[in-house]
C-alpha cells in the first residue's frame, strides 16, 4: 500500500460545497481515502508521501465531455498531404496537452479508436481516461460526411478498428451501430443535424428520422447498456433526439422553448461547447485553417448559440462541460469555463459542470468527478483561486500538479517556485 497526502491547500471538492481552507486529501494507491479539514484526515504515521499544495487550490481532475483527440483543424493542404498514420503520433501530443490542462477524463466524440484508448490504459502513452465513440453516425451528405463537391472524399473512417459512419435507413443504421459497438465504442455518437464545419449542410438541417434515432438508442441500450450522444444544433433535430431517448445533446445552438421543456422532462444533458464557434472565428483571424463556408456559418450562429445556452441554463437543464477540442487546440479546454460564466453561471457552477455533472453525464459519477473517499485519485492543484478568477485556469502554468489514479502526471511546482525566487 502506497499513501500520499496532499496538504496546505484549499479544497474545492466538486460537489458545489463551500471551499475548505487548510485541507488535506489522503490517497492510498489509486483511490481517495479521506478528504476535508487537515485535522480530520487521518494520516498513517511515517508512511505517506507528502505533496505540498503550497497554499493553492485542490480540485477534482477536470472532465471534458466532448473532444476529438485524433485531430486538430488544419489547412486542407496539410490534411491532404499528411500520411494517415502520422495522425496517431500527433494525438500523443494532444493527449499530453490535455493532461497538462488538468483534464484527466474525456469523452471522445469521434476519432479515437480502441487502440488509442488501450495505449493509454496500458501506460504506453500518457493520456486522460476516456470514453470513445469510435466514429459518428451520419447520413449521406450529412455533418459527418466529408465528401466535397469536387468529388474528393475526406472521410477518415473505414480503416480497421473504425467503421465508416455513413448509414441511411433503419436497417442500415441498426447494422452500423452494431459495427461501432463491435469496434469497442463506449457510447454511440450521432449527427442528428447539420453543422458549422461540414461542407454540404447547415446547422438547422435535420438528419436521421426519429425512427432511425430510436433504433440507435435501442441497440446501444439493449445490447450493451450504453447511451447515445447527439450532435444536434437545429431545433427540430434536437427535439427528435430527445424524444428518441438520446442521453446528451451536443452544441444545442438553436434550442427553443419546446426543446428545453423536453430536455427537462427527460433529464437530458446539454454539452454546450461554447468555445467551438468562438475558436473558429479566432482561428479565421489568424490563418486560413478554417474553410470559408465554416466561418460564414459560424458568424451566423455564434450569438444565437450563446443565447440558447443561457436560456437552457436559466431553465435548469443539466449542463456538462464540453469543448469540441480538436476544433481548437487541445490543452486550451478550460477556456470553456469563462464562457460558461458569461452566460450566467457562477465560477462554482462552472467547476461543478466540469467535474460532478460531467461525471454524471458519463455515467462515471461513482468513480470520478468529486473529491470523496472511494473514488479514483484524479486531482488537480491550481496555484490560483478559480472562484475569484475562473479564467486563471486557462493558463496551464497555473495548473501546477495533475494526479491521475494516484500518480502525478504533471508537477511543475519546482519550476513555479524557481520563477518566483
Amino acid at each position: 500500500m502506497a499513501y500520499k497526502l496532499i496538504k496546505n491547500g484549499t479544497l474545492i471538492d466538486g460537489t458545489g460545497a463551500d471551499p475548505v481552507k487548510d485541507a488535506a486529501v489522503l490517497i492510498e494507491d489509486d483511490r481517495i481515502v479521506a478528504a476535508g479539514p487537515k485535522a480530520a484526515v487521518p494520516v498513517p504515521e511515517g508512511q505517506a508521501e507528502e505533496i505540498d499544495a503550497g497554499g493553492g487550490f485542490i480540485l477534482p481532475g477536470f472532465i471534458d465531455a466532448h473532444v476529438h483527440l485524433m485531430m486538430e483543424v488544419e489547412r486542407l493542404e496539410d490534411r491532404l498531404t499528411t500520411p494517415f498514420s502520422y495522425n496517431f503520433y500527433k494525438a500523443v501530443q494532444y493527449m499530453r496537452r490535455t493532461l497538462d490542462a488538468g483534464i484527466t477524463t474525456v469523452r471522445d466524440a469521434g476519432g479515437a479508436d480502441a487502440g488509442v484508448k488501450k495505449a493509454v490504459e496500458d501506460g504506453l502513452v500518457a493520456g486522460p481516461r476516456m470514453q470513445i465513440s469510435i466514429t459518428a453516425l451520419t447520413i449521406t451528405g450529412g455533418h459527418g460526411d466529408s465528401w466535397m463537391r469536387s468529388g474528393i472524399d475526406l472521410n477518415l473512417g473505414g480503416y480497421p478498428g473504425s467503421p465508416d459512419g455513413i448509414c441511411n435507413g433503419v436497417e442500415e443504421v441498426r447494422k452500423k451501430v452494431r459495427e461501432v459497438l463491435r469496434a469497442g465504442a463506449d457510447i454511440i455518437k450521432v449527427h442528428a443535424t447539420g453543422g458549422v464545419l461540414s461542407p454540404t449542410d447547415h446547422p438547422e438541417f435535420t438528419q436521421f428520422s426519429r425512427e432511425e434515432l430510436e433504433v440507435m438508442v435501442q441497440e446501444a441500450r439493449y445490447r450493451r447498456g450504453l447511451k447515445v450522444m447527439a450532435h444536434a444544433q437545429g431545433a427540430e433535430g434536437i427535439k427528435n433526439a430527445v424524444k428518441a431517448g438520446i442521453h446528451s445533446i451536443e452544441h444545442g445552438i438553436f434550442l427553443d422553448d419546446e426543446a428545453i421543456e423536453l430536455m427537462l422532462e427527460r433529464g437530458t444533458y446539454l454539452v454546450p461547447t461554447l468555445l467551438a464557434p468562438v475558436a473558429v472565428l479566432k482561428a479565421a483571424e489568424k490563418n486560413d485553417s478554417m474553410p470559408a463556408y465554416g466561418v460564414q456559418k459560424c458568424r451566423e450562429v455564434v450569438e444565437i448559440h450563446k443565447e440558447s445556452i443561457t436560456k437552457a441554463y436559466k431553465a435548469g437543464v443539466k449542463i456538462a462541460m464540453g469543448t469540441d477540442a480538436g476544433v481548437m487546440p487541445h490543452g486550451t479546454n478550460l477556456r470553456e469555463l469563462g464562457l460558461m460564466c458569461d452566460i450566467g453561471m457562477s465560477p462554482m457552477e462552472a467547476i461543478v459542470a466540469t467535474t460532478k455533472t460531467a461525471a454524471e453525464c458519463l455515467g462515471w459519477d461513482d468513480k470520478i468527478g468529486t473529491v470523496e473517499p472511494g473514488k479514483f485519485a484524479d486531482l488537480v492543484i491550481a496555484k490560483t483561486d478559480p472562484i475569484a478568477d475562473i479564467r486563471s485556469l486557462e493558463n496551464t502554468d497555473n495548473i501546477v500538479v495533475v494526479i491521475k489514479g494516484g500518480t502525478a502526471v504533471k508537477d511543475i511546482r519546482a519550476k513555479v517556485a524557481a520563477a518566483h525566487y
